[in-house]
């Protein structure tokens, strides 16, 4: 609630499973973690209910740019720009009654040549919409996962200057040494996505 973030745990698994995203979220609980307010998650299987099973308060936000992704991606080079501006009055409104004023717009102009577009935005709107409960200046840190991506980034740098290390626990305590590193540099309040 006071704007901290902090790197709570590095898991190596085999798949991302709802299973695997479970046992992640009962060894947090079980490390003292005692609530979880907002969780914004990028569309991984499995992730929301783990999170919902054991921290059932929790407000999930699925990532807005990941969303915007998914639905740009099969739309033709000429029409992105047009497309994109009148999306951007959906996500970006004041308000959840703007945003969904705006979304049914979108589908009466774009329906008719994108209808996954709509129909996807539509069955995710509990999800896509969290943020609009809470101040613009929460909005901009919870709407999307780039911080995380970003950080994720970092790591990837360190590993791939390292071609060969003999075991996952040696890629592990080089990753851990990495994330020490990287968020003793990094003033987690000043972020904004």
């Amino acid at each position: 609630m006071d704007g901290h973030k902090d790197v709570l745990g590095m898991y190596v698994g085999e798949n991302e499973s709802a299973k695997y995203w479970l046992s992640i979220m009962n060894e947090l609980k079980n490390r003292g973690v005692e609530d979880i307010l907002i969780a914004c998650v990028d569309g991984l299987s499995g992730f929301p209910q783990a999170i919902e099973a054991v921290y059932p308060q929790t407000e999930i936000q699925q990532c807005v740019i990941h969303q915007i992704r998914s639905s740009t991606k099969y739309v033709s080079y000429k029409e992105i720009k047009a497309l994109m501006a009148d999306l951007k009055l959906v996500y970006a409104a004041p308000t959840e009654e703007t945003a969904l004023a705006e979304l049914d717009h979108f589908k009466e102009t774009w329906d008719s040549k994108y209808p996954k577009i709509y129909k996807s935005w539509h069955e995710k709107w509990a999800v896509l919409a969290t943020y609009f409960k809470y101040p613009l200046t929460v909005r901009r840190l919870i709407y999307t996962t780039n911080t995380v991506e970003g950080f994720n980034w970092q790591l990837r740098k360190v590993t791939k200057s390292r071609i060969i290390l003999p075991s996952d626990d040696n890629r592990l305590k080089m990753l851990y040494l990495a994330m020490m590193d990287i968020t003793k540099k990094v003033d987690w309040s000043q972020i904004r996505a």
